[in-house]
């Protein structure tokens, strides 16, 4: 267990996030866009299909965790690691929340690319919504349609998240316990507004027809302490 020191309080890693709500929508995008987003990260998309890769849009309500509660919007890629360093796992590229607390959290312990955002979640109806600001500019106005319900496992589900700050590669290792998973094909609708943000999402060609939608009515994850990877 490490301490890591954020506003005065400590935070000991591995954090534990104890009661959240997720909604995603996964995406085939052009792998040579994806690429020109990514950059010089370090890290290269995965085409699981020659010339595709994936992109996938998130948004969470943090209820109960060691970084209080907040919102948070996702936009990651599907990325192969530098050779020998890794699996194949999920480059957050932007990461907007609307906590001072977790954002510092979030840059400090992972090198996650958190940014201060209006983040508006409304997940009480059966279509669950989430509308993004920035800068007093709409970002994105996303719609998930939830599918039929998936059958339940209490197994966790690990993969690796990585990230690019300052120059540093960092992988951090996550696991996942979700409860009350709904899934279908499609089932995203999207508006993008004017932001930065949202031109770098039409450049990836969205919006366009989701491959797949996933609602998960409660999400339990633990976050590991972040390692800087060398290239």
């Amino acid at each position: 267990m490490v301490d890591h020191l954020i506003q005065g309080q400590r935070v000991a890693t591995p954090v534990q996030i104890r009661d959240a709500t997720a909604c995603s929508a996964m995406f085939a995008v052009s792998a040579a866009a994806a690429r020109s987003v990514v950059g010089d990260s370090g890290l290269d998309v995965a085409e699981p299909i020659p010339g595709k890769a994936i992109c996938s849009l998130a948004f969470v309500r943090y209820v109960d965790g060691d970084l209080g509660p907040y919102h948070e919007f996702a936009v990651s890629f599907l990325v192969r690691p530098p050779s020998g360093v890794g699996r194949v796992g999920a480059f957050i590229y932007w990461l907007p929340v609307n906590q001072s607390f977790t954002l510092e959290a979030g840059r400090s312990i992972w090198g996650f690319p958190k940014e201060m955002a209006e983040i508006d979640l409304r997940l009480s109806g059966r279509y669950k919504r989430c509308i993004v600001r920035q800068d007093g500019q709409l970002v994105i106005d996303m719609l998930i349609k939830p599918g039929i319900p998936m059958p339940s496992s209490s197994a966790n589900t690990s993969f690796d998240a990585y990230s690019h700050r300052d120059g540093v590669i960092r992988r951090t290792p996550w696991t996942m316990r979700p409860e009350g998973v709904r899934s279908r094909p499609g089932g995203a609708l999207i508006r993008l507004g004017q932001h930065p943000a949202a031109e770098m999402l039409r450049e990836l060609g969205l919006p366009k027809t989701a491959l797949f939608t996933s609602a998960i009515r409660r999400l339990r994850m633990t976050f590991a302490d972040a390692e800087e990877i060398t290239t």
